[in-house]
């Protein structure tokens, strides 16, 4: 085996055929067909490539990473069922013609391809690099449809595909008519001499059922026997004329729906590259369809991209267990040029499923495939994959199983460069050990030396001790528990392991003399070392434990704290909905006062009193506006008004202080203490900042308030009488009441008054009906006294008469 790194950006060859059998990578490639929803994927995901730059790797996985993300809400790619094409495109390439079934399935793939594309251009946003790999030619959209109109829904040719063909069909259907009709006849007439009563086919002939005792009296041309021989099918002379004429127009009609299939098939070559990149881009969407449900079923992820070759996996995860329903436990392992990772422990405690691991996932990344590990991890491409796992020995080739991973490793040795991932089990195993163990020490020395990025398993102990000394070599282990005589499968990096042979041999029923005698066999150092290596896995043990626990707690920190700005956030909202109600109360009460003023204008016009006096009054109904506005500019103290109350210094406030404001003469409570000495006061609804100057404690004298005379408001009269100059009724300027209790229909009826009043209009129509008159008169009466109304009246027989009350506004 002889690999060298390539040059540029381009990547060799992933790995040789052992290294795929090693690590069951078809196995995978099963998985991901499985999920596929036709041949077209199943027969990519097959021959699915390995990438060919690290740049591919980045877009295939954000190809998979677009399809997973569609299908997670439920868009998946509209991909599946398409048919495979490829021989009738090779057929269109050599200029042959194509039958009616290879069309209609041509007919069906270019459908699709346009269903594809124009889902995914509607999702470009979202998905730009499955757009980029799917787009198909649009100038296909019109070939499709032309392939389609030629056939009609049963996949026969359609009349509509030639007009000699629609001619010829005609032809045949009378001459097939007039056949029957004579058979029909001649059914009647020698109805003594047949079997029976109907008129059947033999041998692409219309004959009738003649008794074989009777033959002779019925002349035509026998085209076979009942299997009895009772009877005998033949064609009556008379009709020989008529059933040749048919098969005559039979012959032109095949040989006009063979020209029209000659003609489609030349309008299919002008574009078959075209039509060959259509049925690429199918197989590619239902690739990347069933990669992301595979992502889905195993929780694969997505990491990015690094550009030197490593893996360092965080929760890795071997996918064939888990496809297998097998509980998989997560572990974390890193491979990276020029160091070697020496995984120790017992037999059946997961050394292999580590190793396979790492390759499948090296495998994975390298054709693009989302990974089995969080996606924290860093990954990034190994250009080849080489493994010696397994029993090569064979008995044709005179190969026993030492000298089998001889001969591997040899030839991994040889084609080692920086950027090969080496995965060795159980390394030169199946000799005298000590020899084994120099051997095994030598080739991993050999492959870091090249740059190699190793993982491999043993038993040697002093394969273990490389890493004391040298730290291009990481020791690690898998877990086992004494106390349960099991595998924990948990991978610790920087523990070598002990392989607890005799504790498993006694587990399994080795008697205990046995047993001990052999611990006795062992040296005072080989037990040392055991028992150094069990409580270092011991106390490896309760720390990872005592870590887990500190995550669990900060996790609960996290989620706590999270809690909390969720209710912080949510009073905050509820507090601007407030605000944001009394605000709008309290602007409707500004419009209502503004209303007053118009009102009180035409009012004092209409008793000419002078200008001066009208526009002091707007003034001050204004200057009140400004007041109880949210916003608006608060009216300091008059020259001369005395300030009442004991003043307040900054140390005196505080949230609930109840003050009292001579700016405005009211009371209110301090909400909120802000910087400068200045603090947010609510006086009822308003909500205003003042400083500590103007604050007053409360419980001195406050000025009394000057009595206002109570003003009624104007009664409008109701005018029973018709306007000559009606207005048009329109949906934005009705309001229908009917159903509505009383107060309701009142309410209602003032909040559209003051919205059409604010949007300009000046007539508006309140529907009330007719029924028991109720609510028509508490309509007008409450319009009698309205601020809005500046006259109103029944509405015209036009308008809906008694029902209706038309309302002129201000």
């Amino acid at each position: 085996m002889t690999t060298t790194p390539t040059t540029g950006g381009a990547l060799g060859p992933a790995c040789l055929d052992k290294t795929r059998s090693d690590l069951e990578w078809d196995r995978l490639l099963d998985a991901i067909a499985s999920r596929c929803s036709g041949p077209l994927g199943e027969r990519a995901t097959r021959s699915l490539p390995f990438c060919s730059s690290c740049d591919a790797v980045r877009v295939a996985m954000q190809e998979t990473h677009e399809a997973f993300d569609l299908l997670v809400v439920d868009e998946p790619l509209p991909s599946g069922g398409g048919p495979v094409i490829r021989d009738a495109v090779d057929r269109l390439r050599a200029g042959g013609a194509l039958g009616p079934v290879e069309l209609r399935d041509i007919a069906k793939a270019l459908g699709l391809a346009r269903t594809l594309r124009r889902f995914l251009q509607a999702r470009r946003d979202r998905a730009p690099n499955l757009l980029r790999a799917c787009e198909t030619d649009t100038h296909l959209d019109a070939l499709e449809e032309h392939l389609t109109a030629a056939f009609d829904p049963d996949g026969t040719l359609s009349d509509k595909a030639s007009p000699r063909l629609r001619e010829l069909r005609s032809e045949r259907q009378a001459a097939r008519e007039r056949l029957l009709r004579k058979l029909e006849d001649i059914m009647q007439r020698y109805s003594i001499t047949l079997q029976d009563t109907f008129i059947t086919e033999r041998e692409g002939r219309f004959v009738l059922p003649v008794r074989s005792d009777s033959h002779e009296r019925f002349t035509g041309i026998v085209h076979g026997t009942s299997a009895s021989g009772q009877t005998l099918y033949m064609e009556p002379r008379a009709v020989i004329p008529l059933g040749n004429r048919l098969k005559v127009v039979d012959a032109d009609i095949e040989r006009e729906e063979n020209a029209i299939y000659a003609s489609l098939s030349a309008e299919l070559a002008d574009q078959v590259e075209s039509i060959a990149a259509a049925e690429l881009a199918l197989a590619h969407a239902e690739l990347r369809a069933a990669c992301a449900r595979l992502t889905l079923d195993l929780d694969l992820s997505f990491p990015e991209v690094v550009d030197e070759p490593l893996l360092d996996l965080r929760a890795a995860r071997h996918p064939l267990l888990q496809l297998d329903g097998v509980r998989v436990v997560p572990n974390t392992i890193r491979a990276e040029p020029g160091k070697a990772v020496i995984v120790s422990g017992p037999n059946a405690g997961g050394k292999t499923v580590a190793l396979k691991t790492l390759g499948l996932v090296a495998l994975m990344l390298r054709a693009g495939l989302p990974l089995p590990c969080k996606s924290t991890s860093q990954v990034g491409v190994f250009e080849f994959v080489a493994s010696d796992m397994g029993d090569d020995q064979s008995i044709a080739k005179n190969l026993s199983t030492f000298s089998a991973h001889v001969r591997n490793l040899a030839a991994i040795l040889e084609g080692t460069f920086r950027g090969a991932l080496v995965l060795l089990d159980e390394v030169a195993t199946g000799t005298d050990p000590r020899e084994g163990e120099a051997l095994a020490s030598a080739v991993l020395d050999g492959l870091c030396a090249r740059g190699g990025a190793v993982v491999c398993t043993t038993h040697y102990e002093g394969l273990k001790a490389l890493a004391l000394g040298d730290p291009r070599f990481v020791n690690a282990s898998v877990g086992f528990d004494l106390a349960t005589m099991s595998p924990t499968f948990d991978l610790m990096i920087g523990i070598p392991g002990a392989s607890s042979a005799l504790a498993i041999a006694k587990r399994f029923g080795m008697p205990s003399l046995i047993v001990e005698r052999a611990e006795r066999f062992l040296g005072s150092e080989e037990r040392g070392f055991e028992q150094l290596v069990r409580r270092l896995n011991d106390e490896r043990r309760a720390l990872e434990l005592a870590r887990a626990a500190a995550e669990r707690e900060q996790q609960e920190s996290e989620r706590v704290r999270k809690q909390l700005e969720s209710e912080l956030e949510l009073a905050r909202t509820r507090e601007r909905r407030q605000i944001s109600k009394e605000t709008e109360s309290l602007m409707s009460a500004v419009r209502r006062a503004r209303e007053e003023l118009r009102w009180a204008e035409s009012r004092l016009k209409s008793r000419k009193l002078d200008e001066p006096r009208l526009r002091e009054a707007a003034r001050s109904i204004e200057r009140v506006a400004k007041q109880v506005a949210i916003g608006g500019e608060l009216e300091p103290p008059r020259d001369g008004e005395p300030i009442l109350g004991e003043p307040l210094e900054s140390h005196d406030l505080h949230k609930g202080l109840r003050v009292y404001l001579p700016r405005i003469r009211c009371e209110g409570e301090v909400v909120d203490v802000l910087s400068g000495g200045q603090v947010r006061v609510a006086a009822g609804a308003v909500k205003l900042i003042a400083t500590v100057e103007e604050l007053r404690r409360v419980g001195a004298s406050k000025p009394a308030a000057p009595e206002r005379p109570v003003r009624k408001p104007p009664r409008v009269a109701f005018d029973a009488a018709s306007d000559p100059q009606s207005p048009i009724q329109t949906s934005e300027n009705k309001c229908d009441l009917r159903g509505l209790r009383v107060d309701e229909a009142i309410s209602m009826a003032q909040q559209f008054l003051d919205r059409s009043l604010n949007e300009g209009r000046r007539v508006a129509f309140l529907i009330h009906g007719h029924g028991t008159g109720a609510l028509r008169d508490a309509i007008r009466t409450e319009l009698a006294s309205s601020p809005y109304v500046l006259r109103s009246r029944a509405g015209e027989q036009s308008e809906g008469g008694e029902g209706v009350t038309v309302v002129w506004l201000r």
